[in-house]
């Protein structure tokens, strides 16, 4: 694979973990109605809330709850937090990266790539599966570790803050529209794998600029294809 002429105006690479890198088989429909479960138990009627992701539910459950009792909406927080992360390390048990990733890793970072990894997983679970990614990426950001996780775009852009790279000389890879979606509000290029749960059409649909099937294929288009616009 040749590394001489990947595309000199993209300088950074921004990874999703979960359906990206590694298989961690988390079950969210079980997830959510374990949380559910728990703000039934608080007095919070499940019927009453939006649909959502998990995590979010979280937020607006704690919120409504701390708004009539601080301590009730912490406690709920803090249970829920746990449930989350109990069921992303079993699941880190099960999973493993996929076989492409490290050997792609590796020939973007000798490509000269600046690269780092952002995701919504707890950061115990990823370093259980991938203890190892310090040897690829200078910059990690789990959830703990910002104020805000993607979609919004604070999650990307304080990893691109970190890289000193502006949006529009970064790529944002993923497998799900959630990733798809935190690229087009931080105004970087995209990139859809269907390595995940979600297809090449419905990560297109969602507005991805690349779209392949895993990171093997975009890893041979980055080190040898076209500058940006792709």
């Amino acid at each position: 694979m040749s590394i001489s002429n990947h595309k000199p105006d993209l300088e950074a690479l921004v990874f999703d973990f979960d359906g990206t890198l590694a298989r961690l088989e988390i079950d969210f429909g079980l997830m959510r109605t374990r949380v559910l479960a728990l703000a039934e138990e608080f007095g919070c009627r499940s019927s009453d809330l939006e649909p959502g992701y998990v995590l979010e539910t979280v937020a607006a459950v704690g919120s409504i709850m701390a708004a009539d009792d601080p301590e009730r909406g912490r406690a709920f927080t803090v249970k829920a937090r746990r449930i989350i992360e109990d069921m992303e390390m079993e699941a880190a048990e099960r999973g493993g990266l996929f076989p492409e990733a490290r050997p792609s890793l590796q020939a973007l970072r000798a490509g000269g790539f600046k690269m780092a990894l952002i995701t919504r997983n707890f950061g115990a679970a990823v370093s259980r599966v991938f203890p190892d990614w310090p040897d690829f990426f200078p910059v990690f950001l789990p959830r703990e570790a910002v104020a805000r996780v993607k979609p919004d775009p604070f999650h990307l852009r304080a990893a691109l803050d970190l890289l000193k790279v502006g949006p529009v000389a970064a790529l944002m890879i993923g497998d799900h529209p959630i990733d798809i979606e935190t690229g087009r509000k931080t105004g970087t290029w995209t990139a859809g794998l269907a390595s995940g749960r979600v297809s090449t059409a419905e990560l297109a649909a969602a507005g991805a600029d690349l779209v392949f099937e895993d990171l093997a294929g975009l890893t041979a288009y980055l080190l040898a294809g076209p500058r940006p616009p792709f």
